[in-house]
């Protein structure tokens, strides 16, 4: 089966996961984390991307952004591989590729699934103690990489509201389904959100933007 062209729609927030290849570590040292996020952030400037979200674990980076229109994402991810790459390999003497292929990313609609992201991307850094956006959505810190999704100034009226809010959802922990579902609509770079969002986004895209149903299509007598 043809894989299909990427889904990539503009003044939408997307939820993007970059591989490493073959189990190689990301960014195993303070380092690599600095000069990882440097790049993004000169790549998120160049193309205009507002950062909501990131997450430098092990084997993977986990972004949420909001890319202003279909083609800064694609843009801005190979300016990241272009100058972290080559760096990182400097670094560690390797050569060859660090991602597994290409990136992967789920169009997201505003609301509930944003919101739900930007809880697996710093839960999972919370658990693996990794560098990521957490600190700065606990108040705990202030990163100039980031801006709040409104997603997050709809938790409260005050900063220390809206943190502890936050700090409740991420003790509360994402339930399975929501993660699943996440997690298989960056797989396969779908789109989450309503019936009417999904059919605009497959409308805007010209691919479909959920999975098929499973099976033959039915014949009509």
């Amino acid at each position: 089966m043809a894989r299909l062209p990427r889904l990539t729609l503009g003044a939408l927030p997307h939820y993007v996961v970059q591989a490493a290849v073959h189990g190689q570590p990301l960014a195993p040292a303070d380092e690599d984390r600095r000069a990882l996020l440097q790049a993004l952030q000169a790549a998120a400037d160049a193309q205009q991307i507002t950062l909501w979200g990131y997450a430098v674990l092990e084997r993977e980076l986990h972004l949420l952004l909001l890319p202003p229109d279909s083609q800064a994402l694609g843009r801005a991810m190979q300016r990241l591989g272009r100058h972290y790459v080559p760096a990182f390999n400097r670094r560690h003497g390797r050569q060859g590729a660090l991602w597994a292929g290409r990136y992967r990313a789920a169009v997201l609609q505003p609301g509930d699934w944003v919101l739900a992201a930007l809880r697996r991307i710093d839960g999972l850094a919370r658990a693996q103690g990794a560098w990521s956006s957490t600190a700065h959505h606990l108040g705990l810190a202030r990163d100039p990489l980031l801006a709040e999704p409104p997603e997050l100034w709809a938790l409260g009226n005050t900063p220390f509201d809206r943190e502890s809010a936050y700090r409740a959802l991420l003790d509360q922990g994402l339930p399975p389904e929501r993660e699943a579902e996440l997690a298989r609509a960056v797989h396969g770079a779908w789109v989450l959100g309503g019936s009417d969002f999904v059919a605009s986004a497959a409308a805007r895209s010209g691919r479909p933007a959920v999975p098929r149903s499973p099976g033959r299509p039915r014949r009509v007598a």
